[in-house]
């Protein structure tokens, strides 16, 4: 059955997740105390990058292998949030009208650091993002794992 492989894509996105952030953790809670130097800015930034690409990674892997259809053209990456909050005649909605709002803030980073020099990294700019980065990711798991068990 196609849901027992979407599921492992999921979940092994997920621990994937989870990895990233075990390994920057330390130095996400260092940012509480102290603003970083422009070494730890550029790691964060990255961090704040890889967090968005896979849950991205998991939304693709839900719009291709569960709705048959991801969005196109040069929204899609807006568009396939959208597609995510909304549920259709296959599945559930994968997440909340919140999370979809705190993703967003994740994507227009990304967008910045792709396209961007890292001397041009800003903590005033990053900080919430990178403060509240832990938390966001509790609500949007707890909201991806709702949706896995769903598929078992």
């Amino acid at each position: 059955m196609y849901h027992k492989a979407i599921l492992n894509k999921v979940e092994f996105e997920i621990e994937q997740v989870d990895k990233l952030l075990n390994k920057y953790e330390d130095l996400i809670k260092r940012c509480e105390e102290k603003e970083p130097e422009l070494v730890e800015l550029t790691a964060l930034a990255s961090v704040l990058h890889s967090f968005y690409n896979g849950i991205e990674n998991i939304f693709l892997v839900i719009a291709k292998g569960i709705d048959g259809e991801k969005p196109n053209g040069s929204n899609w990456h807006k568009e396939l949030l959208v597609q995510m909050r909304e549920s259709n005649d296959k599945r559930k909605e994968i997440i909340s009208k919140d999370s979809k709002e705190k993703i967003k803030d994740y994507l227009g980073f990304r967008h910045f650091y792709r396209h961007s020099y890292s001397f041009y990294l800003d903590w005033k700019e990053m900080k919430d993002l990178v403060l509240s980065l832990l938390d966001v990711w509790n609500q949007i798991k707890a909201e991806l794992n709702d949706f896995a068990n769903s598929l078992k």
